[in-house]
């Protein structure tokens, strides 16, 4: 079991850590001009593709759980029509991105409010890197569809390719073209289309005997429909949930001001590079739950879950601990600016404990997705929010100040735990 693991989550812990790795990379690389304004605008801009794509990724959560079941099942032609329906929702969704993109930045700044410089800068971010709306989308289905087929290789290999152009690309526009934040909103535009182009090629290269199996008239048939959308509404659902809270975080960071939002950001992206890495647990998990759901293996999944969490908590720890081995020299990766380092110091403690106390609910995530028992992520995503997050943060916020957003991200993250743990056995854990 274990080797099967590591087989699926290392190529996906490569591919999950060259994504905040990029994001990394632009803080640092914006962190180090002279303006504090450039980091706020990429961190406003960055929650509002948040919202926009993140809310999509049921195009990938959810295609790998009908998948692999498909392919526990031995259902090629269903597994091609998982990724035809997936891939035409892709096509619809971002025209509609397209089309309402203005309303979409204006309702963001009447949500968040911000410095007239960040603003200006979030706004010429924006309006490049919005294009990338169809090859993000198709992405999401292309690696959903490789990851329930049991092949986590081709999207390392995409993501690792996207990414590595993307951070050159950023390099080159901020600092050879003198571009700043539109200089990394064109590498994401450019880098995003190139990534697409070889996921399609991949894809014909590997699997075109798999794509002769697909069935135009199956496309519209109602059962298969409302199944990937009853599966993929309450995925959606569950990542509004984690929309808002991320959203809820950046806008309450920029109210302390300009410093404080450059050095929540810079905090952040510390959390998510290592949520990447748990999550390549958590992506070994959907493809073995889901293929051992759909060949009725119960015993299988017990022992999967029992090794994904052994794997997942043992990154999160080993993360915390270098987090506060390291600390301060961590941050002058990012920036050299004095008041923003200092700010982060003041609250770095919760990013310390945000790896251990988060892993257990990334892994649950992964199983559950895996089983596509949504509703229960949904629910305890929505019980997290509703009953944790948001009373913690406006409870706190009078007497703890900036400390008091991070305060509600940790007890937002042990409370999706506790609540995916309370699900688990009706759902998940079989005899």
């Amino acid at each position: 079991m274990n080797k099967q693991i590591l087989r699926l989550a290392i190529p996906n812990i490569i591919s999950n850590l060259s994504v905040p790795l990029l994001g990394a990379v632009d803080t640092a690389l914006l962190g180090h001009l002279e303006q504090v304004y450039y980091l706020g605008a990429i961190a406003v801009g960055g929650m509002l593709f948040n919202f926009i794509f993140w809310g999509f990724g049921f195009l990938r959560m959810g295609t790998t759980g009908l998948t692999a079941q498909a392919y526990g099942e031995e259902n090629k032609t269903e597994s091609v029509m998982t990724l035809a329906r997936a891939l035409v929702v892709a096509g619809i969704f971002s025209f509609l991105i397209l089309l309402l993109q203005v309303f979409i930045t204006d309702l963001g700044f009447l949500i968040v409010d911000t410095s007239p410089q960040v603003e200006r800068y979030t706004r010429i971010y924006f309006y490049i890197r919005i294009w990338s709306a169809p090859a993000t989308l198709g992405l999401y289905a292309i690696n959903g569809w490789f990851l329930g087929m049991q092949n986590a290789y081709y999207p390392m290999v995409v993501a690792v390719v996207l990414n590595a152009l993307n951070i050159i690309l950023d390099i080159a526009f901020v600092f050879g073209l003198q571009m700043d934040v539109a200089g990394v909103a064109y590498g994401t535009l450019i880098a995003r289309y190139v990534g697409l182009l070889l996921a399609a090629g991949l894809l014909w290269y590997k699997y075109s005997d798999w794509l002769r199996a697909y069935a135009q008239k199956k496309l519209l048939e109602l059962e298969p429909i409302k199944e990937f959308f009853a599966v993929n509404r309450d995925i959606f659902l569950r990542t509004l949930c984690l929309i808002f809270t991320f959203s809820f975080f950046t806008a309450k960071s920029a109210t302390f001001g300009d410093t404080i939002l450059a050095a929540n950001t810079i905090l952040l992206q510390l959390w998510m590079i290592v949520s990447y890495g748990i999550d390549g647990f958590a992506y070994a998990a959907e493809s073995l739950i889901g293929r051992y759901t759909g060949s009725k293996q119960p015993q299988k999944v017990n022992r999967a879950v029992k090794y994904c969490f052994i794997w997942g908590i043992g990154i999160g720890l080993m993360a915390s601990g270098l987090y506060w081995i390291f600390d301060e020299s961590i941050l002058y990766l990012f920036t050299d600016q004095q008041p923003v380092i200092q700010a982060a110091m003041l609250v770095f403690g919760w990013t310390i404990a945000g790896p251990a106390v988060s892993s257990f609910c990334y892994i649950w995530d992964g199983i559950f997705i895996g089983a596509t028992a949504t509703a229960p992520m949904r629910n305890s995503m929505l019980i997290a929010t509703a009953t944790v997050f948001l009373p913690v943060y406006f409870l706190s916020v009078p007497y703890l100040g900036n400390h008091a957003i991070w305060l509600a991200m940790v007890s937002f993250m042990m409370a999706r735990g506790v609540a995916l743990s309370f699900y688990a056995p009706k759902y998940i854990l079989k005899k």
